[in-house]
C-alpha cells in the first residue's frame, strides 16, 4: 500500500471502479451475486448485466425485497452484493438488512452511493446523514466509508467473504487520490496518511481531501497536524486511535454524516474508554440535507477545510 496523495482527483470515477470490482467479483467466485434496485446504469453496470450474466439481477424499484431475495440467496450459499442510493441501502430496507440479514446470521454486502452531501442536487430525501449511525448499531455489522477508488476496490473484494452485514458508502463520482492504483487496504485498519505531533484528524470518505489541505495550512502556521484515514468505522482501529490521541493529544474527527452515532461517537467511545482527549466534530449537526452542489453543501453543512482548522485550533487551545 502506497499514499500518493498531492491534492489532485482521481481520474476514475467511483461508479467505474464499483461496476468494473462488480463485474470481477462475480466472474471469479460462482457464490457471488449482484443485486440492484434498477440503479445499474448509475454504477456502470448495466452494460455487463446485459451480456447475459445469470447472476447480476434488476429487482426494480423494490429495496426491501431486494435485501429480503439477498437474504433467502445467501441461506442458499451464495454470497450477495446489494446496491442502491445511500437512503434506500440504509433506512429504506433497515429492518430487513437487520432482521433477515443480520440476526439471521447471513452474510450480505450492501453498497450505498452518494452518500451525505454527495447526492447533492438529488435533494435532502436523499442525502442520508443518519446512514452510518444506523448500520453501527447492527449487531456484527462492518462498516466503511471508501477513502477514493482504489480503497474501495479493495474493501469491496474483501467484504466477499468476511461475515454478517457490510455496509459501503461511497459517491460515484471524483474523489481526491490517495493510494496508488493496486494498493491494498486491511479492513478494521487505519491508515496514518500525515504525520503530526499537535493534534491528529481522523477522517474518512471526502473528507479526507478536507483534512489534508487543513493539515498543509496549519503546518504554514506552525502547527504540526496529523491525518488519519479511518475508512473502517466500525470496527475500529481502537489501538490506533488511542495511540494518536495519546501522542497529540488533541482530536478532531471528520466525516461527511450526522456527528450522532457516526465515526465521532466511535472515536470518543475508544477516547473515553481508554485515554480521555479533548476533541471536537466537523460533521453535519442536527439537520436534514437540500439540493444543491457539492461545494455549497460542503459549505452550508460546514464541510470544508476551513471548518476543520478552526476545530484544530480550538481543541489545541483545551490542552
Amino acid at each position: 500500500m502506497k499514499i500518493v496523495y498531492n491534492g489532485e482527483m482521481d481520474p476514475r470515477l467511483c461508479k467505474d471502479v464499483l461496476g468494473t470490482t462488480i463485474a470481477e467479483i462475480v466472474e471469479h467466485d460462482e457464490n457471488a451475486i449482484y443485486l440492484d434496485a434498477d440503479l445499474m446504469s448509475c454504477i456502470s453496470t448495466l452494460k455487463w448485466a446485459k451480456t447475459g450474466v445469470e447472476r447480476a439481477v434488476d429487482c426494480g424499484i423494490a429495496e426491501a425485497n431486494m435485501a429480503g431475495v439477498a437474504a433467502g440467496l445467501a441461506v442458499a450459499g451464495f454470497k450477495p452484493i446489494i446496491h442502491s442510493f445511500g437512503p434506500f441501502a440504509s433506512r429504506r430496507i433497515y429492518d430487513q438488512i437487520f432482521l433477515s440479514g443480520g440476526y439471521g446470521k447471513n452474510d450480505i454486502t450492501v453498497i450505498g452511493t452518494d452518500p451525505g452531501v454527495t447526492a447533492t442536487m438529488n435533494g435532502g430525501t436523499h442525502m442520508p446523514f443518519e446512514d452510518v449511525a444506523l448500520y453501527n448499531v447492527l449487531p456484527g455489522a462492518t462498516v466503511i466509508d471508501a477513502s477514493d477508488p482504489t480503497c474501495l476496490a479493495s474493501v469491496l473484494k474483501q467484504c466477499q467473504d468476511l461475515p454478517g452485514i457490510k455496509y459501503i458508502r461511497v459517491g460515484r463520482k471524483q474523489y481526491a487520490k490517495i493510494y496508488e492504483d493496486g494498493s491494498e487496504l486491511t479492513i478494521g485498519k487505519a491508515v496514518t496518511l500525515r504525520e503530526g505531533t499537535d493534534a491528529v484528524v481522523f477522517a474518512c470518505g471526502i473528507m479526507l481531501h478536507e483534512a489534508m489541505k487543513a493539515a498543509a495550512s496549519l503546518e504554514a502556521q506552525g502547527i504540526s497536524v496529523a491525518v488519519v484515514d479511518c475508512f473502517t468505522i466500525k470496527p475500529i482501529d481502537a489501538d490506533a486511535v488511542e495511540a494518536w490521541a495519546k501522542k497529540t493529544g488533541a482530536v478532531v474527527v471528520a466525516e461527511n454524516a450526522n456527528r450522532h452515532g457516526g465515526l465521532y461517537d466511535t472515536i470518543l467511545e475508544v477516547l473515553a474508554e481508554r485515554c480521555p482527549t479533548p476533541a471536537a466534530v466537523v460533521a453535519v449537526e442536527d439537520e436534514f440535507g437540500e439540493v444543491g452542489s457539492q461545494g455549497y453543501l460542503q459549505e452550508r453543512f460546514g464541510l470544508t477545510a476551513a471548518h476543520i482548522e478552526a476545530q484544530i485550533k480550538s481543541v489545541l487551545a483545551r490542552k
